[in-house]
């Protein structure tokens, strides 16, 4: 039925190469909003650095606020394992259709647009809404423009995010807030410390706080307990000298209970002056309401697809809906796509092209439902 084959639509956006932060992603949105624009949407650009574009395209009657999904087009690196073919070349092997981005989240992506391009040229007035950013994988860049640039987005009333979920539909996800922690003393000669003020005694003694800090706010029924992890140290430059500088890297996962700046807020009155904390990423928890009845319609129409009935589950990492569903006013959102989780930012990544095909039998009857 598809005008553009979702799978050759994958294809070629994984030729695309992405590699966030070293390779723009503003080709391979040129390629999308060229074929969405030749199928009827509008399509509006916008980049939040040289390159690093995204593209907001709208269809339809503007009877009802549209159904929105939303991708990004960015990758990781491809890592420094070999891969056993190459990660550009968009091989089909079988079901397996390799490739650096195929299930993370390219294939998503191309599943939405050609169902999308179909139900705009089967029922002209659809109200739809695409949004296809760049930047996601360092911290939702492309998505927190959009939000912040107004006008950018408009309205919407239910939103899909395509990350990779193997078509199993997710109502959550916990936040993540990244900080780096300096501190700072005063160099000196190594043989006279009494001269200086050593950095890293400082950051040592932060390091044991953030250790015996928990978080007191009650579990989530589906993400559980927010965490805290310190995953990178470093200070010091030789080891005759005092050091006068230590940073780290705080890696905290959040629940949607707690809002960010009450956390920094929170961890800096634990750590005190001692410490400078400044974000690196900073992207807040998704939970939808699984009764929610647009929500249900989706279990319901997913069954099919994963051989049970769907239950309310969370999914392990941070998606733009992170920036998106509050900038819509707090839609229902699920994330669902075709892509395989276990395997993104794998070495020889790949996706299965039964379940790109479907995914966008799925979109595209989503898709009719909400413009019926």
């Amino acid at each position: 039925m598809s005008g553009v084959d979702p799978v050759e639509l994958t294809r070629a956006l994984v030729r695309f190469e992405t590699v966030n932060p070293t390779s723009p992603e503003r080709a391979c949105a040129e390629h999308l909003g060229a074929l969405l624009e030749a199928g009827g949407f509008a399509v509006a650009r916008h980049e939040f650095a040289p390159g690093r574009r995204s593209l907001v395209a709208r269809a339809g009657s503007g009877r009802r606020d549209p159904l929105c999904f939303a991708g990004h087009i960015d990758t990781v690196p491809f890592g420094a394992a070999r891969w056993s073919r190459d990660p550009l070349g968009a091989d089909i092997d079988g079901d397996r259709l390799y490739g650096r981005g195929a299930s993370d989240m390219k294939s998503g992506v191309a599943a939405f647009v050609a169902a999308a391009l179909d139900v705009a040229r089967a029922a002209p007035g659809s109200d739809l809404l695409l949004v296809i950013v760049a930047g996601e994988e360092t911290g939702c860049e492309g998505s927190a423009h959009l939000a912040r640039t107004a006008g950018a987005l408009g309205t919407a009333g239910a939103m899909i995010v395509a990350e990779p979920t193997a078509n199993y539909p997710m109502v959550a996800h916990k936040g993540a807030l990244w900080l780096k922690a300096r501190t700072r003393g005063v160099t000196a000669h190594g043989s006279m410390p009494e001269r200086g003020v050593n950095a890293i005694y400082k950051a040592a003694r932060a390091v044991a706080r953030l250790e015996a800090f928990r978080f007191e706010v009650a579990p989530d029924a589906l993400l559980g307990r927010p965490t805290l992890n310190v995953g990178t140290i470093a200070g010091g430059l030789n080891v005759n000298s005092v050091p006068d500088e230590a940073v780290m890297g705080i890696d905290i996962r959040t629940i949607p209970a707690q809002g960010h700046a009450a956390v920094r807020a929170e961890l800096a009155q634990l750590l005190g002056e001692e410490v400078e904390l400044t974000p690196i990423v900073d992207v807040e928890a998704l939970r939808s309401d699984p009764d929610h009845p647009w929500v249900r319609q989706v279990f319901a129409l997913a069954e099919p697809l994963v051989g049970e009935k769907p239950m309310a589950r969370a999914a392990s990492y941070f998606t733009d809906a992170s920036m998106l569903a509050p900038a819509f006013g707090g839609i229902p959102t699920v994330v669902l796509g075709p892509g395989e989780l276990a395997l993104c930012h794998q070495t020889d990544e790949y996706c299965l092209v039964s379940r790109v095909e479907a995914a966008t039998a799925l979109y595209r009857e989503l898709m009719s439902r909400w413009n019926a």
